[in-house]
């Protein structure tokens, strides 16, 4: 794929004006990201509706011009040189409110999980308890089948919908999403291009009071145990089979690294954080310090569970 040179902005930004899409330019990706890290992209789309994103996926297949998707940018590391593309925000704005048809919510997939598990608890509806504090968006939940606490998005999801490259919907059950431990078929290459725009979760009657009690519970111990304080992008390292890479990095002696602002939490050594400037470069060497070392003091090797983009 190519760059957005400038007479593909101008394009770009005529199709915008048409449409009524909106769009920034040369927005900070730091801006956009819970790691607060990220050079500017090209051009950042934000659509509000299924007709508008189908017409901005077009428009880059045709002027192949790279493009990403983006909801609440919690577990993304972009790269300091920005994005030379188009970034797609599905904000809590995009495709209409959250609807709830018996136990089942159906969400757009801008939504953050935090709403879904609020209207859930509301409704009185249990089964979401355990993504209430995960600070993501329905879409990049199901792309990455996001967990905590012993649940995860396989556990409640019914279906999730996907715009393709053609600007077809697409259903798809949770039978053939192919979730399992931070992975669903949007990662596999023949999905490249394929934008999340809705998932429906079912879930069961419950008492408000003891949901509510539960999402309290959660959040206490996130907050007790995790370094909500510092801008992160979550869980840095997925769970390496038969071990924990936080137990493993905190037995090499790594607590509290740094490369540049990026250091191993103190509080919690399976996040990397932003103690202030970090760039994407920090976060790189640090975590290929932390690999390089649990790698040769326990033999296991821990790979990352944050998105890098590019």
């Amino acid at each position: 794929m190519n760059c957005l040179n400038d007479l593909k902005k101008e394009k770009l930004s005529a199709l915008c004006k048409t449409e009524n899409i909106p769009v920034l330019w040369e927005e900070p990706m730091k801006e956009h990201t819970s790691f607060k890290i990220g050079g500017p992209v090209s051009a950042m789309c934000v659509p509000k509706d299924r007709a508008q994103l189908e017409k901005v996926i077009r428009f880059a297949q045709t002027q192949q011009v790279a493009m990403w998707y983006l909801g609440n940018g919690s577990n993304l590391l972009v790269s300091d040189d920005g994005l030379k593309g188009i970034v797609v925000l599905l904000d809590s704005d995009f495709d209409g409110e959250i609807v709830i048809e018996g136990t089942t919510l159906e969400v757009p997939a801008g939504k953050k999980l935090s709403a879904v598990c609020a209207d859930a608890c509301k409704a009185g509806f249990s089964g979401m308890e355990f993504a209430w504090g995960i600070p993501g968006s329905v879409g990049g939940a199901v792309y990455m089948n996001a967990g905590a606490y012993g649940g995860e998005m396989k556990d409640c999801l019914l279906w999730a919908e996907y715009l393709d490259r053609t600007g077809k919907v697409v259903r798809l059950t949770k039978e053939q999403l192919q979730l399992s431990y931070r992975h669903s078929c949007f990662m596999q290459p023949e999905y490249e291009g394929c934008c999340i725009i809705r998932a429906a979760f079912s879930l069961q009657e419950g008492q408000q009071e003891t949901i509510k009690a539960e999402m309290d519970r959660i959040l206490t111990q996130r907050k007790e145990k995790q370094p909500l304080e510092f801008p992160s992008a979550g869980s840095t390292f997925k769970r390496p089979q038969g071990a924990f890479a936080a137990q493993l990095i905190d037995s090499c002696g790594l607590r509290g690294l740094k490369v540049g602002g990026a250091q191993v939490s103190q509080k919690h050594t399976g996040f990397v954080i932003n103690s202030g400037d970090a760039t994407c470069r920090d976060v790189l060497e640090l975590t290929k310090q932390v690999r390089e070392c649990v790698k040769e003091k326990t033999g296991y090797e821990l790979e990352l569970e944050v998105r890098l983009l590019p």
